[in-house]
């Protein structure tokens, strides 16, 4: 039962909150932390912070209301006016970047996250501050972790009287009050009926697997069955951008005349928000294109009908390359579950999702919160100035990860946001007292240093904005800053095809006129600045023409941006935004700067290299002197004369990417390798291994010595490999007579020829001889000083096999009479004895031997 001591006006709403309001104030009333579970359309937003002010805590003091939206917190605070029948800006205002509504009398202000953080920074104790509701926490932004951290820390240290309220809709709220070691209330929802439509595995088999194509394509087809098949109710479609919402729209052209298309996101002026969010005029229906902005806090009145696009716009931070890029993904089972509650607030719904329900089971069931995946820099900053240079020290429900914090402190330091050691500097306080981003912070306040503050507050101010120029047909608009200053500048389109965006124009002029008399910023816009100073916001992602279609960053990261949106003179570049895969993302937003500006701006953070490398198209190393700006190149001279060490080291790594195959190896040079391999095998402990592998690692003691002098490989083949390979026997001269004796190169056989071994088997090695050069010779020759015999493979004249063995007598007695047979009907010139064991060894013929 709702309390008898509510207003009129609260009890009369009939929400399922107020069930739950006598437990609430009790909890308040004996807790000062407390978490409300409340599902969506329970009226927790409005209906909460307006019973908390008869609480007798709260002795006069405001109640702070942090909405994780804009659109959600002027609406919010816009139906807490009307309940109490007051303009906004008496008991209930709000606060938000760039535009408040309140007043000495108010009481509620309903504020968003950046604002909650200042209000902290600004003064830790929350001086004339009851409480701080949180709500929406379940979305589980950077900023409400933030605020939530530093407003226990400020309740622990300084105001044990704050009352703090966690209020979720979907958050596991046991696992939050535990955490807390506060208690949970549970309000009831007013849900009605929805049903749920799924799309069909044979409708999904047809359309596109690329998110924005299946969206263009689906979405108004299933928009006009709806509004077909349910004769009432207004639809709500969610889609994850706004162009995917323009796409839509185009395409819904042709609805009956008593159906307007409304889109929602909070950039809209408040007037076209609102007409989004009231119900349709008697006679008439509304399609509202809205973001996941419409997931949570906003009623739209009318709506029955939920398409689900099933995608939203996730920004990720890849901490390996420093980036953040926006992609668009699927929505978690939570977030869908919230969407389709919007048909359920008012009467029984439908919901339609565009895809299957395989694929919903597949979904998670929460995404991973901000603080585990965003840019940290922002973060990073605000616990310096907190003072907090360990946030392990202050309360996580996630505790930002390590790596991630430190890069963040990193780029900080490089803004000269932060001292190495972590304190925050003059200059990090005036970047926090702007309420931007660092890098927007730097970019204002450096800009207006070097006497371009018009030009920075107007580019940090597009840079907070949605894009203000898209091309007519509703495609990327062309990636160059100066065209959106130029825009901003004249008011008119830049190029032919281009349509400047007339509520996003007002946006950011409006937020550039704010920044401008914040840093006391003078001049007019000078778009041709606009890469200078994007140069000094992002210094982690100057960029170098690489090929026509792709630039270099100074991470070395490649990012695709086409030449043909800038001058053939434009080879750096600044790029200001990225999105796409981080493999190889696309730079959406950039400008070109000169070499002399990187040069003076950036000189501290360049330095000359020596490079002495292998130029693989010309076979020879080449020496160059680099000026660098990390992976950018700014010059490169020819060195005339490198240290000879560099050039060979420059060899040496050539070798060992390409292998010691690559080596120009003699013959005689390869066979005695194979040579002292055949010793290792027998020998191990008295002869080195020379495979491939211990070459490779061994590069440098055995070749390294011979390679002065050489630069090219055609050179290396002056080189003295054998000399090279036995300088590496141990016992010097000793040894190599050693290597004759028990692997010679050549046997000497009963003709007197000097055959060369082969020993490229090193368990077997082969001598290869004609027949008649080994009549008489009765046993098999051997090596290793006796240990191994000789494979002979015996040849008939012509030098084919005739017989291989490794037992020469036994061929004698036993299988050379065959072979005798079949090479005597082939070669009957030659000499063929019935008694090879006593005949006379011959070369050639029996005339050339007067047989």
């Amino acid at each position: 039962m709702a309390p008898t001591l509510l207003p009129d006006y609260l009890r009369a709403l009939q929400l399922p909150i107020l069930e739950a309001l006598p437990e609430l104030l009790r909890t308040l009333d004996n807790h000062t932390t407390a978490v409300l579970q409340a599902p969506p359309g329970a009226g927790k937003t409005t209906v909460v912070p307006l019973a908390l002010l008869e609480a007798a805590w709260r002795n006069g003091g405001r109640i702070l209301v942090l909405e994780p939206r804009r659109l959600a917190a002027r609406a919010a605070a816009t139906r807490m006016a009307q309940l109490l029948g007051e303009p906004v800006g008496q008991t209930v205002g709000y606060r938000m970047r760039l535009e408040s509504k309140v007043s000495a009398k108010t009481r509620i202000e309903v504020v968003t996250e950046v604002i909650l953080t200042r209000q902290l920074q600004d003064d830790p104790s929350l001086e004339g501050v009851a409480a701080v509701l949180f709500d929406e926490f379940h979305e589980r932004s950077l900023q409400a972790d933030l605020g939530l951290a530093l407003a226990l820390d400020a309740q622990q240290v300084l105001r044990p009287d704050l009352r703090l309220l966690i209020m979720s809709a979907t958050l596991d709220a046991d696992r939050l009050g535990q955490w807390l070691g506060a208690p949970v209330v549970r309000s009831l929802g007013r849900m009605f009926p929805v049903e749920t439509h799924y799309l069909s595995p044979r409708r999904a088999a047809t359309v596109s697997s690329r998110p924005h194509e299946k969206l263009q394509d689906l979405t108004p087809a299933i928009i006009r069955e709806a509004l077909t098949t349910h004769a009432t109710g207004d639809v709500l479609v969610f889609l994850p951008g706004l162009a995917d919402q323009r796409r839509v729209a185009d395409k819904l052209a042709g609805l009956p005349e008593y159906i307007d298309i409304h889109v929602l996101h909070g950039e809209l002026p408040a007037e076209q928000q609102d007409a989004a969010l009231q119900p349709a005029p008697a006679g008439r229906r509304k399609v509202v294109l809205a973001t996941s902005i419409a997931e949570t806090s906003l009623t739209i009145e009318g709506v029955t009908i939920v398409v689900d696009g099933g995608y939203a716009r996730v920004p990720r931070f890849e901490p390996r390359t420093g980036l953040t890029t926006l992609g668009t993904e699927p929505v978690s089972q939570a977030a869908a579950d919230q969407r389709r509650g919007r048909a359920g607030r008012l009467g029984p719904g439908t919901c339609y999702r565009l895809w299957t329900e395989a694929e919903y089971q597949a979904l998670p069931h929460h995404l991973a919160p901000e603080i585990l995946t965003a840019d940290l820099s922002p973060l990073a900053l605000e616990l310096a100035l907190w003072g907090a240079y360990d946030a392990t020290a202050l309360r996580w429900l996630d505790a930002p990860p390590a790596p991630a914090l430190a890069q963040a402190r990193e780029l900080l330091v490089r803004l000269q946001a932060l001292q190495p050691n972590g304190q925050p500097t003059a200059h990090g306080r005036a970047l926090a007292g702007l309420g931007l981003a660092p890098r927007l912070a730097h970019l204002v306040v450096r800009g207006q240093e070097i006497g371009h503050g018009a030009t920075a507050c107007a580019l940090a101010a597009l840079l907070t904005e949605r894009d203000i120029l898209r091309p007519a047909d509703g495609s990327f608009g062309p990636p160059d800053l100066r065209l959106r200053l130029e825009a901003l500048s004249t008011g008119r389109a830049p190029l032919p095809g281009l349509q400047p965006d007339g509520a996003g124009m007002r946006r950011v002029r409006e937020a550039a006129a704010v920044l401008r008399s914040r840093a006391g910023a003078k001049g007019t816009i000078e778009p041709d600045v606009a890469g200078l100073l994007a140069a000094l916001a992002y210094p982690d992602r100057l960029a170098q023409r690489e090929t026509p279609e792709r630039v270099r960053l100074i991470s070395g990261q490649r990012a695709t941006l086409p030449a043909e949106f800038f001058g053939q003179q434009d080879v750096f570049f600044a790029v200001a935004a990225l999105d796409g895969i981080a493999a190889q993302p696309r730079a959406s937003l950039a400008a070109p700067l000169s070499r002399q500006e990187l040069e003076t701006h950036f000189a501290g953070q360049m330095d000359t290299q020596d490079e002495v490398r292998w130029d693989e198209a010309a076979g020879r190393v080449t020496a160059r002197r680099l000026r660098r700006l990390g992976a950018l190149v700014l010059s490169d001279t020819n060195l005339p004369n490198p240290e000879p060490a560099t050039i060979t080291a420059a060899l040496l790594g050539t070798i060992r990417a390409g292998g010691i195959a690559r080596l120009p190896w003699s013959e005689a040079a390869q066979q005695l390798r194979e040579r002292l391999a055949f010793l290792h095998h027998h020998f191990p402990d008295n002869w080195p291994a020379v495979s491939d592998e211990v070459l490779l690692t061994e590069l440098e003691e055995w070749l390294g010595p011979y390679l002065t002098g050489i630069k090219s490989m055609a050179e290396l083949g002056r080189v003295d490999f054998q000399e090279a390979l036995l300088g590496q026997l141990p016992n010097g001269w000793a040894q190599r007579q050693e290597l004759e004796r028990l692997a010679p190169s050549h046997l000497e056989v009963p003709t007197g020829s000097r055959i060369r071994l082969d020993y490229s088997e090193p368990a077997a090695p082969v001598l290869a001889v004609r027949l008649q050069e080994v009549f008489g010779l009765l046993d098999t020759p051997m090596v290793a000083g006796g240990r191994v015999p000789l494979t002979l493979h015996l040849l008939s004249p012509g030098y084919r096999p005739a017989q291989v063995t490794r037992d020469l007598r036994s061929f004698w007695t036993n299988s050379y009479f065959e072979v005798r047979k079949e090479l005597r009907g082939r070669y009957p010139k030659h000499y063929w004895p019935e008694n090879p064991l006593e005949a006379q060894a011959i070369r050639g013929t029996k005339k050339q031997n007067g047989l």
